[in-house]
């Protein structure tokens, strides 16, 4: 009797987790994402101040995005949650979008001052803010990703400059294809 109480508080407290998280955080699109971000790591080299440097982390930055939503949409279609109205999502968005705001604005403030050479530690650190105040209104493994993408980003600020198209691999490409494999795995896609 006492297990099968516990079970029934177990299930009712996972029920209300879910209700409350935004679930929506696309594993497989996480996976892709990732994937673009290798290819960009590849074309780019290391970041040496360019224009070319910034427009190809930059285009890659545009594709990740769509990837994001258009995957995002479809998992939250799927299960039932529209995300324009859904209490979570909105909590979500609200926490994620002013660490990626910052990211916009000190990227040109970076390049005109010439610290081009340290976006990588700001790209990374303030992307993983990003998931980390987001995820915390998503189910337990986002923030712990965007943790990880923290600890890349001052990585990164200390490693040599030549090591920085590396460093944006391992996060944009390894943490969200790894990340992505999980979410995808435990979390429904």
């Amino acid at each position: 009797m006492h297990a099968h109480a516990a079970e029934n508080l177990r299930f009712i407290r996972d029920a209300m987790e879910r209700a409350s998280a935004f679930t929506a955080v696309p594993g497989w699109g996480g996976m892709l994402m990732g994937a673009s971000a290798l290819v960009a790591a590849s074309v780019s080299g290391p970041p040496d101040g360019t224009r070319r440097w910034m427009v190809v982390w930059l285009a890659d930055a545009a594709v990740a995005a769509a990837i994001g939503l258009t995957t995002m949409a479809h998992k939250a279609r799927r299960s039932g949650a529209p995300l324009s109205s859904a209490a979570p999502a909105h909590r979500f968005a609200l926490a994620f979008a002013p660490p990626l705001v910052a990211g916009m604005v000190l990227t040109p403030v970076f390049a005109t001052v010439g610290l081009a050479t340290k976006l990588p530690g700001c790209w990374l650190l303030l992307y993983g803010t990003a998931v980390a105040t987001g995820g915390a209104f998503s189910v337990r493994i986002v923030p712990v990703m965007g943790l990880c993408f923290m600890v890349l980003g001052v990585v990164a600020f200390a490693a040599p400059v030549s090591w920085g198209h590396w460093l944006l691999a391992a996060g944009f490409g390894g943490l969200q294809i790894g990340f992505g494999w999980v979410i995808a795995r435990r979390y429904g896609g």
